[in-house]
């Protein structure tokens, strides 16, 4: 296996018809399946958002603590809010990650009726009082919703099913927009402490925006690191758990990590995409054979993202 990250074109997806949809389904199945990232390109996200969203997570975490505090994530149990330095451990077994975070899920109407049926994960966002800091958000989450969507048409065709079969189990997604913000890395970096321990994500597939800085490393097959570089112009994108247990281990969800290296401060931005709450994540019709039964026990969008945020997260978790 190649030990480089593709970059795939999505200008064939977009406006290449049946055949050009069917090429980026093949390229883009092809990378699900070896390595488990490809960085995509003409993805039609305009340049001056992402730019925008930056702008945006920089003014919120210049915020003092206590302004960023009255958003705590503490206060959700939609996993909406703000994350603080420390406050995440995707591997329990080490130190808190060097990193604080702004998490927003889709924005909700007050009489929606997954929201006042309590449905999981369906929640109010919290937001910061930072002008115009709400509908830059909000605009680049709907952008990443339709774009994974058309990632989803190609996971279809890959996968040999009808192009839009996903689209009933993805139309409420539990998403999540992530801001990042992760401080220069504490002296020479002794593996003690990540900025984003090894960890594979636990959706369907995310999408990240990268600053300039690196840091991002993806583990090969053979168990060494590679750097995600960033490439102008592009988003980064993976496949999660869910996806990968939907699709019986055919699409593979890889560990990766960050190391701020750069000495100097790093910013991201990622797309969480899971299904619906109720999505039923059961093994796909064409994923399954004799020699290769279904490997995982039935289970739903929402109870996959509670499994994994309850193990992540020590304020989720019922005292014993």
């Amino acid at each position: 296996m190649p030990a480089v990250i593709p970059v795939i074109d999505l200008a064939p997806l977009f406006g290449g018809g049946t055949e050009g949809e069917k090429a980026v389904a093949a390229a883009i199945g092809q990378a699900c399946r070896d390595r488990g990232f490809f960085y995509v390109r003409n993805h039609g996200v305009p340049e001056a958002l992402v730019t925008g969203l930056f702008a945006a997570g920089a003014a919120f975490f210049a915020l003092p603590e206590q302004e960023k505090g009255a958003v705590s994530i503490t206060r959700s149990p939609h996993n909406r809010g703000y994350v603080p330095l420390e406050g995440e451990a995707l591997d329990p077994s080490r130190p808190g990650d060097a990193k604080e975070a702004f998490n927003i899920g889709r924005e909700l109407a007050a009489d929606d009726p997954d929201l006042l049926a309590g449905t999981p994960f369906h929640g109010m966002n919290q937001w910061p009082s930072l002008p115009g800091f709400r509908d830059t958000l909000t605009a680049y989450f709907v952008a990443q919703q339709r774009l994974c969507e058309a990632l989803h048409r190609c996971f279809a065709l890959d996968l040999g099913l009808k192009p839009d079969f996903f689209a009933a189990h993805i139309d409420r997604p539990l998403a999540t927009l992530r801001l990042l913000h992760y401080p220069p890395h504490p002296g020479l970096f002794d593996g003690g402490q990540y900025g984003a321990a090894p960890h594979t994500d636990y959706g369907n597939v995310t999408i990240l925006a990268q600053d300039d800085c690196g840091g991002l490393e993806v583990q090969a097959r053979d168990g060494t690191w590679i750097d995600a570089v960033p490439i102008p112009g592009t988003f980064v994108c993976n496949i999660g758990d869910c996806l990968m247990r939907w699709s019986n281990d055919t699409y593979v969800s890889t560990p990766h990590r960050v190391v701020n290296r750069s000495g100097r401060e790093r910013a991201s931005a990622a797309f969480f995409f899971d299904p619906n709450a109720a999505a039923p994540v059961v093994c796909l019709p064409t994923c399954a054979t004799a020699e290769r039964p279904p490997r995982y026990a039935p289970t739903t969008g929402a109870a996959y993202l509670r499994e994994k945020l309850d193990a992540t997260y020590a304020f989720r978790r019922k005292p014993a």
